[in-house]
């Protein structure tokens, strides 16, 4: 291809660049041909040479554009057989880096003082334009760079953030007020909040109805390594909480629950967890289940094999009727990284398949969800220079990651992230996590709004 290029040049040249009424349809084959094909053996200036110079003579770009276009069936069917070649071998998806159109960043929990993190540690739920997502609030301390910078001997909240028109404007509510979601254990990064204690817990008696049109499940944990987990539930959009109502411990250390579950049925839910691992460190992921409405919960699978570091934080959304798909948040001594995992029987198996995140500087939690066209999408934070938020898309069910989109890289360090992203009904995205614009500024909670195009 280079050849052919470089051919051109010549004849182009020795036609003396005579101009001729086709020149713009020239130019618009030449644009369709480069939305497919790059040469990245031409550097950007003798490519943009290039194509200034092919369009400008009719009769040499029709030969050249039509012997492209036959060279784009050979190089799918070579991309197509490297593809094949390599079955079976799991290798990190190269990107490059796209500034996503049409972002809007909207702040939901932005108090000065404050600090707001952590939604993926909540959950976020959503019925068409009304979001409910949760979050940590506690008060902002200067602790470095390394550090969160949330104040240890100050009380740290779990809120509610509520949107009615997809994003756009936010109240906040605390279901603390009604004894519900009361933060506790070893998880917490500040000090239970004075006065307040959750109830007592309790075996969940069962016959939750998980198919409710306004049905809510979070599921929390106590401590990232050892310890117990709870759920609550709710059939009003989250404005009154069940619970809380133990998880088993599986025959593990500990459960560190954070919700991330799939509906089957009325009765029927799967629900994918971290456990510790044999050391009584965090984590690996699991799947268990329930059929009697949240009476029992069986496990099902391990997600993967024990790791050297930890593999947690699973996201997972149903491909088809026994298909799934989870990214899992993983780090080892060298670096961070997201995978995903695929299960083709409904969660009892499960294979690694793809790395659509290789660097995450210090890592992050995936927040994956599956678009209304079935498109999957990725979001995380990007604990490195530059800081921020990033996207990536799929059009094949996570088989293979179109470029990263970057949605914001003006933060202020390494402590922001943890995504929850829903869709929109209009078909855009609300992607929610904790940021800050500062190295020493408030941690706040925001939303960009996008479009996934």
């Amino acid at each position: 291809m280079l050849l052919s290029l470089l051919l051109w040049e010549r004849e182009v040249k020795a036609d003396n660049l005579q101009p001729d009424i086709g020149r713009g349809r020239v130019a618009a084959e030449i644009n369709w041909v480069t939305r497919f094909v790059s040469v990245p053996s031409l550097p950007g200036t003798l490519r943009l040479r290039h194509t200034a110079l092919m369009a400008r003579s009719i009769r040499h770009a029709a030969r050249w554009i039509g012997s492209l276009r036959s060279c784009l069936g050979l190089v799918a069917s070579l991309t197509l057989f490297a593809g094949t070649a390599s079955a079976g071998q799991v290798l990190p998806v190269r990107s490059s880096s796209a500034v996503a159109p049409a972002v809007r960043h909207v702040k939901i929990f932005a108090v000065s003082g404050r600090f707001g993190g952590w939604p993926a540690n909540h959950g976020v739920w959503s019925w068409g334009n009304e979001i409910l997502v949760g979050f940590s609030a506690g008060y902002y301390q200067d602790l470095g760079p390394e550090r969160h910078n949330i104040d240890r001997e100050k009380a740290e909240e779990h809120l509610l953030a509520r949107s009615r028109d997809g994003g756009e404007t936010w109240t906040i509510e605390n279901p603390a007020d009604q004894g519900a979601l009361i933060p506790t254990g070893k998880a917490l990064h500040g000090i239970a909040p004075p006065g307040r204690k959750e109830k007592p817990w309790s075996d969940c008696p069962g016959d939750i109805e998980f198919s409710h049109p306004d049905f809510a499940m979070t599921l929390r944990m106590t401590d990232v390594h050892t310890g117990p987990s709870r759920f609550y539930y709710s059939t009003d959009r989250g404005h009154q909480w069940a619970g809380p109502f133990r998880l088993p411990l599986f025959g593990q250390h500990g459960i560190a629950a954070r919700t991330d579950y799939l509906v089957n049925g009325p009765r029927d839910c799967l629900a994918f967890l971290t456990a510790s691992k044999q050391n009584g460190q965090e984590g690996r992921p699991l799947c268990v289940r329930t059929t009697d409405g949240g009476g029992t919960w069986k496990f099902i699978s391990w997600i993967n094999e024990d790791p050297q570091g930890y593999a947690i934080m699973p996201s997972t959304v149903r491909l088809g009727e026994r298909e799934l798909l989870t990214a899992i948040r993983c780090r080892d001594a060298a670096k961070a990284w997201i995978e995903t995992y695929r299960s083709l029987d409904n969660g009892a198996h499960w294979k690694l398949d793809t790395v659509p995140a290789p660097d995450l500087g210090e890592g992050n939690a995936p927040s994956m969800i599956r678009l209304k066209d079935a498109r999957i999408c990725l979001t995380y934070g990007h604990r490195a220079p530059p800081y921020g938020i990033r996207a990536r898309l799929s059009n094949d069910g996570g088989r293979h990651w179109l470029p990263e989109i970057i949605l914001r890289d003006d933060g202020g360090g390494r402590d922001l992230g943890y995504p929850r992203t829903v869709q929109r009904p209009d078909g855009k995205i609300a992607t929610i996590y904790y940021f800050h614009d500062q190295p020493k500024g408030d941690r706040y909670i925001a939303a960009t709004i996008w479009e996934p195009n």
